[in-house]
């Protein structure tokens, strides 16, 4: 049952005309700030997700989510704008629909694509005719034509017959006050012209500026290409921090002076590894989409061994600062951590290195506690189970002095780095947060 010129311009001009209703699915850190925006835009917005916890907390008025305040959030509420379900099949009352599920990769390093295809099948049970499907999650070229089209077309109905298909890599930026979702150029695609049509006409409304690509795979090209040269970059620094210290070299000061060349050079800053949901998972889903092609992607790989190999140097580091200035061993200290977000100003831990390091000091028998002023207790992870449910601790001078070592991981904005670096024993400092906040320590080693 194709649909007429007319009904495909009757879609379009309900677009633009702010009639349209959003179905959001994922209301994690990308589609919770996405579902505000569609809905600040004027766009009735339904978000679903399978945690009923999560969906519990909104119908209520609260957020879990650093980038949207509760009053924002229930103002949409109050204005009869957004309302949160755990029941998809409020999709049939949806006229566009926008994936935001995770994309993780396998204990193997493979793609693990499970959220997208169950959630797309998932579509396909309340598809209907004139609704645009778009996938924002970061995955590898040919995901969107390959995997989501055909689940989607299994019923009755034929993409860009029946309904459109397109995609637009999320740009979310946790902690970054500058840019929020509405801010961020947003790239778009479509599958055939009008998908694209619909795209531009849909995010036009919603963000600043849209930037249109030629295809699918295009769009999911540039958001791997975008993760994989932050990953590859940061390697590089992490590894000169480590040849530059074996040299006597500060790197922080070498790249604070590199930095003031004008042009060919772009800073990029070292640190105790990599986290978040991107970067130290994104550029493997090309390297496991390149052997479909013969290649191996050596450089990309590289990248990931030097930066998973950096909570094993802080620990060292650490290890050798005790022995050193105390003479204690690592295995009978009491360490503190400093930060356990993988990023400064917001309480996301995925991927966090500090939730390596934490595991790696705790089984070689340290007493570990942690301070974070963003974060109460540690959520339950698949690979530090363990560490669940650890609470934070205070702050203070005497509580500082009590600890053997301090390990600043993340340097958040709100913490009391006065007290550190006059009350720590051995101070080990990952993020040069103490010197360039113009202080000194007397046993402060960089890391």
């Amino acid at each position: 049952m194709a649909l007429s010129q007319p009904q495909f311009v009757d879609v379009l001009a309900r677009i633009n005309e702010r009639k349209t209703v959003a179905g959001i699915i994922g209301l994690g850190y990308v589609g919770l700030p996405l579902a505000m925006a569609c809905s600040k835009a004027g766009f009735r917005t339904i978000g679903i997700d399978i945690d009923q916890t999560k969906v519990d907390l909104l119908e209520k008025g609260f957020s879990y989510i650093d980038g949207v305040s509760d009053s924002v959030l229930n103002d949409q509420i109050g204005r009869g704008l957004f309302e949160a379900s755990s029941d998809f099949s409020k999709l049939a009352q949806c006229d566009v629909v926008i994936i935001c599920v995770p994309t993780p990769l396998t204990k193997h390093r493979d793609p693990d694509l499970g959220f997208v295809v169950k959630t797309a099948e998932s579509i396909a049970q309340h598809l209907k005719s004139g609704q645009l499907v778009v996938l924002e999650s970061t995955t590898y070229p040919g995901t969107t034509k390959d995997v989501l089209k055909p689940i989607l077309e299994s019923g009755n109905l034929v993409s860009g017959t029946d309904f459109w298909i397109g995609y637009s890599p999320e740009r979310e930026d946790p902690g970054n006050l500058k840019f929020d979702t509405t801010a961020i150029p947003k790239v778009i695609a479509g599958d055939g012209e009008e998908a694209s049509i619909l795209m531009n006409a849909f995010y036009s409304k919603i963000v600043s500026k849209v930037v249109p690509v030629s295809s699918l795979s295009v769009g999911e090209a540039v958001k791997i290409t975008e993760n994989i040269f932050r990953a590859v970059n940061i390697a590089l620094v992490n590894e000169l921090k480590v040849l530059y210290d074996s040299m006597g070299i500060d790197i922080w000061e070498v790249i604070e002076a590199a930095s003031s060349k004008p042009f060919g050079y772009m800073p990029f800053y070292p640190g105790p590894g990599l986290g978040g949901h991107c970067i130290p998972i994104d550029p493997f889903y090309l390297t496991w989409k390149a052997r479909e092609f013969g290649m191996s992607t050596r450089f990309i790989e590289l990248a990931g061994e030097i930066n998973v190999s950096m909570p094993g140097y802080v620990i060292g580091r650490l290890e050798k600062a005790l022995d050193r200035f105390l003479g204690t061993s690592l295995g009978k200290a009491k360490i503190l951590i400093v930060g356990m977000a993988y990023k400064k100003n917001v309480s996301d831990t995925r991927e966090s290195p500090s939730l390596h390091i934490m595991d790696a000091l705790l089984m070689r028998g340290a007493e570990v506690n942690f301070h974070d002023p963003h974060i109460d207790f540690l959520p339950v992870t698949r690979e530090h189970k363990s560490l669940a449910n650890k609470r934070s601790v205070p702050l203070n001078g005497a509580m500082v002095r009590g600890y053997d070592g301090v390990v600043i991981l993340t340097d958040h904005d709100a913490i009391d780095y006065e007290c550190i670096a006059a009350n720590a024993k051995v101070l080990v400092d990952t993020r040069n947060a103490i010197r360039k906040r113009g202080l000194s320590c007397e046993n402060l080693v960089l890391a």
